[in-house]
């Protein structure tokens, strides 16, 4: 009974944002919509390896980077989307595999200073091979239909959540925060301290991946550098702190936050807005 009340809250919020696009038929707030679902992934990626893990990433662009860039490749080559989906979220694990699984071996700061080089790399090499806007065929852009992508991305947004609740409440989740916590009292229990740094950061860069997938197929055109910008680093770190770190509410509260503040400002204050709210978040 305790747990039916605790999910009568969240089943009412998914439910209203579940029904809203046949309410609402104002394009700009269902693009601002897909957005939010995009941060919520992204934030939730980085919140289960830096929340709850400990390891402090500054490199989730590249994740998120190459995750768009496969994503969008094989799409416009004729791939169907879920399938696209599913190869930008792998080329996400691939990445991980060959260079952040090295950084995790690195102890204290220099991880982040490791990842974040390599979110540097990713860009400059990108930005060099693919200097030209990736902008859709003229028959996608004929097909274009921003509600179906509303739910695509509203749909992994809440696979995103539920798998960080069930990993959280498994045993790996155990370890992982044993590990954040106190990583030599963990590892004088017995737990496989890089075993399960290795499985927070493949699941991490998969969920970014498949964020980064999402963003690839609902712009139309965009540069396939931009993906890669340091800002989608940064961005699920604050995100995460705003809601709440190592928690699974956090990200969603922060991306609320995040995105109503963003345009409040922007509309009222135009470009002075990032001064602005650069103060208004390090006040929070």
């Amino acid at each position: 009974m305790i747990y039916l009340k605790k999910m009568i809250l969240p089943f009412c919020f998914v439910a209203f944002l579940a029904y809203l696009p046949f309410i609402v038929k104002s394009e700009y707030l269902i693009n601002l919509l897909v957005k939010f679902f995009i941060y919520i992934i992204i934030a939730q990626s980085w919140n289960l390896l830096g929340g709850f893990n400990g390891q402090i990433s500054l490199g989730h662009s590249a994740f998120f980077g190459i995750g768009a860039l496969i994503t969008r490749l094989l799409w416009v080559g004729k791939v169907p989307i879920p399938l696209a989906l599913v190869g930008g979220a792998l080329s996400s694990i691939i990445l991980a595999g060959i260079v952040g699984i090295p950084c995790l071996k690195m102890r204290r700061a220099y991880f982040p200073i490791g990842t974040l080089a390599l979110a540097i790399i990713a860009e400059i090499t990108v930005g060099n091979i693919l200097p030209v806007p990736g902008s859709l065929p003229s028959e996608y852009i004929v097909g274009y239909n921003v509600f179906y992508r509303y739910y695509l991305a509203f749909l992994l947004g809440i696979l995103t959540v539920l798998v960080l609740y069930y990993t959280i409440k498994s045993r790996t989740g155990l370890a992982l925060v044993a590990i954040r916590d106190d990583e030599e009292a963990a590892d004088a229990m017995g737990v496989k301290i890089f075993k399960f740094k290795v499985k927070a950061l493949i699941m991490s860069s998969l969920l970014a991946g498949l964020g980064g997938g999402i963003f690839a197929y609902h712009q139309v055109s965009y540069y396939y550098s931009s993906p890669f910008d340091l800002s989608w680093s940064f961005l699920p770190t604050l995100i995460t702190f705003i809601g709440g770190l190592g928690t699974i509410i956090g990200p969603i509260v922060g991306a609320i936050c995040f995105i109503t503040l963003n345009e409040i400002f922007v509309i009222t204050l135009g470009e002075v807005h990032l001064i602005i709210f650069g103060f208004t978040f390090i006040l929070i």
